[in-house]
């Protein structure tokens, strides 16, 4: 029997059920300030994260993908609508919601691995040193760093370094793991190899996740569902369905289709007037 296709576009509202939704992204407005003009990085988008979620935010250069994501972690204020998590509005960062960015010099460099994920455990009062010891070592086991507990940032490469980076943003055991294009720095080898790291630490430990790419490729495989954005200002286009993909589907004839697709829905489409207005 031939297979459905895995790409349905609907409404960002219409996706999930609001009322079982763990983060809701509610009609969120985002703007940023130059010399000249205020300038609107997102216009009301939607949608609902949900336990357990790989939930890709996708789009091209500009379309205001990591501003969105820095507005979940609480660091910017939406001018427009709302964004909640286990029904509380977002008003500033907290431990619940943590970010891994795509830098490798994220990590002190004069404490060592295990010192770098034990930090924000001490730092916030979460854990007792011992009990921060054994989550951190705990962490660095499920990624494959154990041995290298002792090492400084330095010796590591870069790789390395985001699998440190990742497993101090888990131990905090956050309700969203926040990453921003995390790989998009690595050679294509590496990158390909923290995918495949990802995926099965997912597997194991069952976290929620949201991740901002603009790779079409890399949506696709992290992603069980994605966003696409729209070119500047970001708007909500379509949500897919994405989660019978894997690394393996790459090269694969459903896989080139569903990404060609994902092309057309992102750039053939007309694009919206910017919009923006002086500053008084």
């Amino acid at each position: 029997m031939a297979r459905q296709s895995r790409i349905h576009g609907v409404s960002g509202r219409d996706a999930g059920d609001p009322t079982g939704a763990l983060l809701q992204v509610d009609n969120v407005s985002l703007e940023y300030r130059t010399p000249e003009r205020v300038v609107r990085a997102t216009h009301r988008v939607s949608f609902d994260l949900h336990e357990a979620d790989r939930f890709v935010l996708l789009g091209p250069s500009g379309c205001g993908k990591s501003t969105l994501l820095k507005a979940i972690g609480g660091f910017i204020a939406p001018v427009e609508g709302e964004i909640r998590l286990d029904g509380h509005r977002v008003t500033a960062p907290g431990p619940d919601r943590i970010v891994v960015f795509q830098e490798f010099d994220q990590l002190p460099p004069w404490k060592t691995v295990m010192q770098n994920v034990m930090f924000p455990l001490l730092a916030s009062r979460t854990l007792g040193r011992k009990e921060a010891a054994e989550r951190a070592l705990h962490y660095l086991d499920k990624v494959g760093l154990a041995a290298f507990a002792d090492v400084h940032p330095h010796q590591l490469s870069g790789g390395m370094k985001q699998r440190v980076a990742i497993a101090r943003a888990l131990a905090m055991q956050p309700r969203v793991l926040l990453m921003d294009e995390p790989f998009a720095a690595l050679d294509a080898l590496t990158r390909r190899k923290m995918q495949e790291e990802l995926l099965e630490l997912w597997d194991d430990v069952r976290f929620t996740l949201l991740f901002v790419t603009h790779s079409i490729e890399e949506a696709l495989v992290v992603g069980n569902r994605i966003a696409l954005l729209s070119p500047h200002p970001g708007r909500m286009r379509a949500e897919i369905n994405s989660h019978d993909f894997t690394l393996a589907s790459q090269g694969g004839v459903e896989f080139q289709a569903a990404a060609q697709r994902l092309h057309n829905m992102l750039f053939e489409a007309p694009v919206e007037p910017r919009q923006e207005r002086l500053v008084a």
